[in-house]
């Protein structure tokens, strides 16, 4: 499945689909799996309870974002090309670190959720035909389709990923 253009995704999201390289979806995930493992283990136990300053998120919390965002971004594609026809809810996401209790988890812990998360959102996609990649939804007031998610979850890791090298390490 090709890159969705601009017109079939929301404003917000085009930064996320604009940061995979890739054009396919299944070649995306296939690229980024070597990069998420290597990115995972530059980073120590120690580094990982890291915040740039006060009030911001730590290392630890910004992955644990991450696995909570690629669920609910996957819950959607999965609603999309299921035919689903209610508006699903958006979500809080200084809330949902905030209760998240990430900082008292280990960083070996939430790197393995993370890949295991990923592992399951790759064979999700995986499984959509071409057809269900095309179908769209709606979610917190916007619409975009099945493949659409799968490139903001792609994209969603390298924009956290670069916030972290600029700002964290």
């Amino acid at each position: 499945m090709q890159k969705p253009s601009s017109i079939t995704h929301p404003g917000f999201f085009h930064q996320y689909i604009d940061a995979v390289p890739e054009t396919d979806l299944s070649d995306a995930f296939n690229v980024q799996l070597p990069v998420i493992n290597s990115f995972l283990s530059s980073i120590s136990e120690e580094k990982s309870k890291h915040a740039y300053a006060a009030g911001k998120w730590t290392i630890k919390e910004i992955l644990q974002h991450m696995i909570d965002a690629e669920r609910i971004f996957s819950y959607r594609a999965l609603c999309f090309s299921r035919k689903e026809e209610k508006m699903l809810p958006g979500f809080e996401e200084n809330d949902y670190a905030a209760n998240s209790n990430a900082n008292d988890r280990s960083w070996h812990s939430l790197g393995n959720e993370f890949l295991i998360v990923r592992q399951s959102t790759h064979l999700l996609f995986n499984s959509f035909t071409d057809k269900m990649l095309l179908l769209d939804g709606h979610f917190n007031n916007m619409s975009n389709t099945t493949a659409g998610m799968g490139f903001i979850i792609l994209g969603h890791f390298y924009h956290h990923k670069k916030i972290i090298e600029e700002r964290y390490l």
